[in-house]
């Protein structure tokens, strides 16, 4: 199968992207997700509790909280890894923000949200509370803030790989030439081949009869 460059540019779409673009900020979104929704329930078995040493536990607050903007974390950040579209993409990096600065302000507003509280963190220490806080809200809700910000911040800047990448010209295939079939051998092709020999075989004899009849006068 043959290649042929036609040159057209059918991609030249603004909206189009590499892949690349979101990839790493998508895949670190995804692991900050993860642990925002999981750790609430597994950081019991390692002494690094919130509110309960009891682990998977589960209450509204932590819900509403928790596991819901680690949800759209994660949500965001595939969208950011996947997306070969401008505005999927942002669209990813938004909600990573968002889900960023609900970590971070959610507990402040609980209350008036009537969602619950999650109480505070079981630390014995001062250093340890805070390593809680950060890990679990302000420092983790932060982290998302940022790297959400930095994936939209490359996103919105149409740079000259991105022109290079829409403007990629199409690679059509050319159809293969089925090969020519020989032609079939026809009786007229045929029937010199095999009259010849038979005419000379008869003007041989024709030959040998005239000299014997020579011979013999």
């Amino acid at each position: 199968m043959t290649e042929i460059n036609t040159g057209a540019p059918v991609r030249g779409s603004r909206m189009r992207i590499a892949r690349s673009r979101g990839a790493a900020s998508g895949f670190l979104l995804i692991l900050l997700g993860v642990w925002g929704a999981l750790i609430p329930f597994v950081g019991p078995y390692f002494d690094f509790a919130w509110g309960s040493n009891q682990e998977w536990m589960w209450t509204a607050a932590r819900g509403w909280l928790e596991v819901v903007p680690g949800a759209a974390t994660v949500l965001g950040g595939l969208l950011l890894l996947v997306s070969r579209n401008r505005a999927t993409a942002m669209l990813g990096g938004w909600i990573t923000v968002l889900a960023g600065a609900w970590f971070v302000v959610g507990r402040a507003v609980a209350d008036a949200l009537r969602i619950g509280d999650v109480g505070r963190p079981l630390a014995s220490t001062d250093a340890k509370f805070a390593l809680l806080d950060l890990a679990y809200f302000s420092g983790l809700g932060a982290l998302i803030v940022f790297l959400g910000a930095l994936a939209l911040g490359r996103l919105s800047v149409r740079t000259l790989r991105d022109v290079q990448y829409a403007q990629r010209p199409v690679v059509a295939s050319e159809p293969e030439q089925p090969a020519p079939v020989p032609e079939a051998t026809t009786e007229r092709a045929v029937a010199p081949a095999s009259e010849e020999p038979r005419r000379h075989t008869f003007g041989r004899l024709f030959h040998r009869h005239r000299e014997a009849t020579t011979a013999a006068k």
